[in-house]
């Protein structure tokens, strides 16, 4: 079940990838897909008062950043799955972040 984030809970989550390797989900509406994109984290922040915006360095030269960010999860296979809701209940950005590939 999706939570509405809570910054300081959602931030030491996404800072407990740093220094390993994740596997990335991405989406932004529909212009934006990225499944299973392999990258090793830096650096993770999480910032704004509501949507936030969640950033991850990754090998030490690239940045993914998704805005928008309003509800997450902590999925019992340990991983993060963040989300950002309009108004109107409808997502509009996705980014999940786990140890283990995802599904196909």
């Amino acid at each position: 079940m999706m939570n509405k984030i809570m910054k300081p809970h959602v931030e030491a989550e996404l800072r407990s990838f740093v220094g390993t390797d994740v596997y990335i989900h991405s989406e932004a509406t529909s212009f934006v897909f990225v499944r299973n994109f392999k990258i090793h984290v830096t650096h993770a922040y999480i910032a704004g008062d509501g949507p936030f915006r969640a950033a991850l360095r990754f090998d030490g030269h690239g940045w993914l950043r998704m805005e928008a960010l309003t509800h997450y999860e902590i999925a019992g296979d340990g991983r993060l799955l963040l989300a950002g809701y309009d108004d109107r209940g409808r997502m509009n950005a996705a980014l999940h972040i786990g140890k283990e590939p995802f599904p196909e």
